[in-house]
């Protein structure tokens, strides 16, 4: 959702060297932590106590490397955003069973094409979690799929939101929605006719 805005942000930049759009689109998404809200703090303490992160760097890219095979979108952002954890000065504690069958179904969200949440790792935590369901986003490479416009999973959401209806089916999962189509930049322009301009294509997902 956020792309035609910051591909007019880039655009500005590179043809007119208008740095205020890139100046507005970090006010507006990159600077969070800035305005007091420790949220990255928080997900670092808890991400990184989660689970024994690897501390060897090469293993690190080895790992995303083959999470960028099958997921390719959100990779190398992703494997920057928890790379304190390759550092982190406290020793993972001991994973707790979830295979509660006390409480109420869960529902468990997932794309197919998530690199910071691999699919594999949905369908684990759906069976280890007993009685959820899964509701798999087909196709897509997003990240936090639901409240984004697709009316299946929000309505498996809302149901489950309104009075804990959850999908039941054989299988891996319990219901597939399709994915989304992808963004299109706000305007198209003419083919660049400068470097400057080809980079910008590149960019904005255009082919020459």
């Amino acid at each position: 959702g956020y792309w035609p805005s910051l591909a007019e942000a880039f655009a500005a930049y590179v043809i007119d060297k208008n740095v205020g759009p890139l100046v507005t689109a970090y006010e507006n998404f990159g600077a969070v932590d800035a305005s007091g809200d420790n949220g990255y703090s928080i997900y670092t303490a808890v991400e990184c106590g989660d689970a024994a992160w690897p501390r060897d760097w090469p293993q690190w890219q080895k790992d995303n490397w083959a999470a960028y095979e099958k997921a390719p979108f959100i990779t190398w952002n992703n494997a920057w955003y928890n790379a304190p954890c390759a550092f982190w000065p406290t020793v993972a504690p001991r994973p707790l069973s979830i295979a509660n069958g006390e409480l109420p179904p869960a529902l468990l969200f997932q794309a197919t094409g998530d690199a910071a949440t691999p699919y594999v790792g949905g369908v684990s935590v759906h069976h280890l979690l007993a009685r959820s369901s899964l509701v798999v986003e087909e196709g897509s490479g997003n990240h936090g799929i639901t409240l984004s416009g697709n009316a299946c999973l929000d309505g498996h959401l809302a149901r489950y939101l309104s009075d804990g209806t959850v999908p039941r089916a054989q299988g891996v999962a319990d219901a597939v929605c399709p994915a989304l189509p992808e963004p299109k930049p706000a305007a198209t322009k003419a083919a660049p006719t400068s470097a400057s301009g080809l980079i910008l294509h590149s960019l904005l997902g255009f082919r020459a």
